[in-house]
């Protein structure tokens, strides 16, 4: 079997869809199901095309970046990067990340996603650019929770997880960089 750069191998790749779709599907369905079990979950129709619409745009991009990826640690790099992003918007959404969902202080996170997103293009989603954007991330979000801990002390522990994991993803498109084309 040919290994090809974009899924590591036809069965290879076709397994990784189907756990990542089928994922996102259980993530959907999760609050349907508790929703028989609490009353505490009360999600609507609008709830369910927003989380679900979330999940196909952070299942799609990481589709994408597996299609394009040299390797694994590219992967990697991207599946944490898009994962994280996901949880912020996921989090601003249902809960806020600094004080509660309508904290305007929120709105500095939208910021950091946006230089990912920008940052992205510029690079052409290059692993050697995509290790300075996610350090730019990191120092970004770094100073938004240092803002936001002015508002809500809580806030910096998350925040430091959050820091933690666009590092961690830097890391890994440095390694991506330097790691054998195939």
């Amino acid at each position: 079997m040919a290994v090809t750069a974009g899924n590591g191998g036809a069965g290879h790749g076709l397994r990784w869809r189907v756990a990542l779709w089928g994922l996102a599907a259980l993530m959907l369905l999760a609050p349907l199901v508790a929703m028989q079990f609490t009353p505490e979950v009360a999600w609507g129709g609008a709830d369910f095309l927003v989380f679900g619409t979330m999940l196909v745009i952070a299942c799609g991009s990481f589709e994408l970046a597996a299609r394009m990826a040299g390797s694994g640690s590219y992967r990697a790099a991207a599946g944490v990067a898009i994962g994280t992003a996901f949880l912020i918007v996921w989090a601003s959404l249902a809960v806020g990340i600094v004080g509660d969902e309508g904290n305007p202080f929120n709105l500095m996170f939208a910021g950091v996603l946006a230089i990912g997103l920008l940052g992205g293009f510029a690079t052409r989603f290059q692993a050697r650019g995509m290790a300075g954007v996610l350090l730019a991330m990191a120092y970004a979000h770094a100073l938004a929770a240092g803002i936001g801990a002015f508002s809500d002390h809580a806030s910096l522990a998350p925040n430091a997880v959050f820091v933690a994991l666009w590092l961690v993803s830097a890391a890994l498109f440095r390694k991506a960089d330097k790691a054998p084309r195939s």
